[in-house]
């Protein structure tokens, strides 16, 4: 709006370095996120870069579906597997205070991004683990686990479209099937999880069914999916039985 006011000012943006360098970027496809450095993320800014993936909007229903789970006041531990840039780690860590989150992460490039993401937003309640599935935290239990992990088959031809072309591939994609992450972690979710605990999975607009067969085998109780802003369900999860 300050531009449209000034079209002077448009002028002299379009004669900077900074601005062609910008442009220049922007015409060979990258995501405007990365080259701004910046994404909104249900209500807070955070850090991206090409080491994490770019925070998008269907992804706020699995805060959603946490925050929903998680008393306000009560203390209770969280478990963000795969955290990337953290936001939803963060998101989680500054509307309920009174919670631990522990966020991992395979790639310590991510976990980089996403410890000043916590800083930049006060995320005192959150720390980060580094390594894969649950090795982080063996041995321990919490009230909720949730993840947004990688889940598009190797082969699909999306991975060279659009944004996701210049985005990690190991946060897109497990491999040939798309969702033997999403089986591992509903199978292994049950050693880390306490007794009626929460476990939330993200998955591809096709894999509701695969992911709530994969809970059900695994033991989980309440098991449901809920929808995206485009009417596609994109998450599922369970409780797990009662001690």
């Amino acid at each position: 709006m300050r531009l449209l006011a000034h079209p002077g000012l448009a002028a002299q943006a379009a004669s900077s370095p900074a601005y062609r360098s910008a442009l220049e970027r922007r015409l060979r496809g990258e995501p405007v996120a990365y080259i701004l450095g910046t994404r909104e993320f249900f209500g807070l800014e955070f850090e991206v870069t090409p080491a994490v993936l770019i925070p998008r909007p269907d992804t706020e229903l699995l805060v959603e579906c946490a925050l929903e789970r998680l008393d306000v006041a009560a203390p209770s531990r969280v478990l963000d597997v795969g955290t990337g840039s953290g936001c939803i780690a963060v998101c989680l860590a500054h509307h309920r205070p009174h919670a631990e989150v522990v966020a991992t992460d395979v790639s310590a490039e991510a976990l980089e991004v996403a410890r000043r993401n916590a800083s930049r937003h006060g995320a005192a309640n959150l720390v980060f683990r580094q390594g894969a599935d649950f090795n982080p935290v063996a041995g321990e239990r919490f009230d909720l686990m949730l993840s947004n992990p990688p889940y598009i088959d190797a082969n699909d031809p999306h991975l060279t479209q659009g944004d996701l072309r210049f985005e990690p591939k190991q946060a897109l994609t497990p491999g040939a099937d798309g969702a033997s992450l999403l089986r591992k972690l509903a199978a292994g979710a049950p050693r880390v999880l306490r007794p009626r605990g929460w476990l939330l999975l993200e998955h591809g607009y096709d894999q509701a069914a695969t992911v709530t067969r994969a809970l059900v085998t695994a033991g989980f109780e309440a098991v449901f999916s809920a929808r995206d802003l485009g009417g596609r369900q994109r998450v599922s999860g369970g409780r797990a039985p009662g001690g």
